[in-house]
């Protein structure tokens, strides 16, 4: 590993240090704060707060043209608390994807923190980066460090992605993820979307996903299936979700369902709908309400409004 991973540094090294013929530079970010009334399902009851959704951040992000055939990619992305009620109090932000890699007819590859192949291959969540997002129920949203990750060129509508998650110094163990997908995940592209993604050893769990999503005018419909085993217990579960999502004007109309049966705790299920609305280009109002039944512990409910501002 040691010899790979200094074969691809001498690589960055040659790239970096030849003729930069352009530069791109991108700096963006997102605002997105809400009110909303929460019971975590931990015993204390509900509150109110307001939140800072993990779709907060600030980045920038880039590319250098080192060569005719060769680009150096780049991007540092932080997650911005915006409320203060983060576990430490004296850092506001905390690293989303941060990568330096290479692309080129090969297609590309980063190394640094990128989420998982398994957790790219996932777009159809409507409630991704809220409180109904399903990472709630199911495992798999992972970003990774010490990694690699390749992005394959196109072929016809397939790609691939690939993970590999060095042990470093910790604990872990050498972990990998890996996906073949057809179609635009966003559905603006193509009227299909599909994928299967595996993970083994990745925050010590195996994980098989498989998602399809289609676009019928202004609907579109999205359908998810995993399996998963936590290495170090052996508790598996197998869970289902099914989305939906109408655009009308400015208007965007959500609902989701999710399922989860695990071997230790039994069913659960997230149901969850919201609406946006379009104020301007890059600004949206939201409202959105999610209850989490699950089963042998307290169920869990959260009812918000907020708004979300990109730039």
């Amino acid at each position: 590993m040691n010899l790979v991973k200094t074969s691809i540094a001498l690589t960055l090294t040659a790239a970096l240090t030849a003729p930069v013929m352009a530069d791109e530079i991108n700096f963006y970010g997102r605002a997105n704060l809400s009110a909303q009334f929460s019971d975590d399902g931990n015993g204390e009851g509900s509150f109110t707060e307001i939140k800072s959704n993990d779709d907060s951040r600030i980045g920038v992000a880039g590319n250098l043209q080192a060569t005719d055939s060769l680009k150096v990619v780049y991007r540092l992305e932080y997650y911005v608390d915006m409320d203060g009620d983060g576990n430490d109090k004296s850092n506001w932000t905390k690293p989303r994807n941060q990568y330096l890699g290479l692309a080129g007819k090969f297609g590309e590859v980063r190394l640094g923190i990128h989420d998982t192949a398994l957790k790219m291959a996932n777009r159809l969540d409507v409630f991704n980066d809220h409180e109904g997002e399903i990472k709630v129920l199911w495992e798999g949203e992972n970003r990774a460090k010490d990694s690699i990750t390749y992005i394959s060129p196109k072929f016809g509508q397939f790609y691939g992605l690939f993970t590999y998650e060095a042990e470093g110094d910790g604990e872990s163990k050498d972990g990998i993820s890996a996906a073949v997908l057809y179609g635009d995940a966003k559905l603006k592209k193509s009227k299909y979307f599909a994928s299967v993604a595996v993970d083994q050893e990745i925050d010590d769990h195996d994980i098989v996903r498989a998602a399809f999503g289609m676009k019928l005018g202004k609907i579109k419909l999205g359908v998810m299936a995993q399996t998963q085993e936590e290495i170090s217990t052996g508790v598996e579960m197998d869970g289902a979700l099914v989305s939906a999502s109408y655009s009308m004007d400015k208007w965007l109309f959500r609902a989701q369902v999710q399922t989860a049966d695990y071997d230790d705790v039994g069913e659960q299920m997230g149901v969850g709908v919201g609406v946006d609305y379009n104020l301007a280009k890059n600004v949206r109002l939201y409202s959105n309400i999610n209850t989490f039944d699950m089963d042998t512990r307290e169920d869990k409910e959260y009812v918000a409004v907020g708004l979300a501002y990109t730039f």
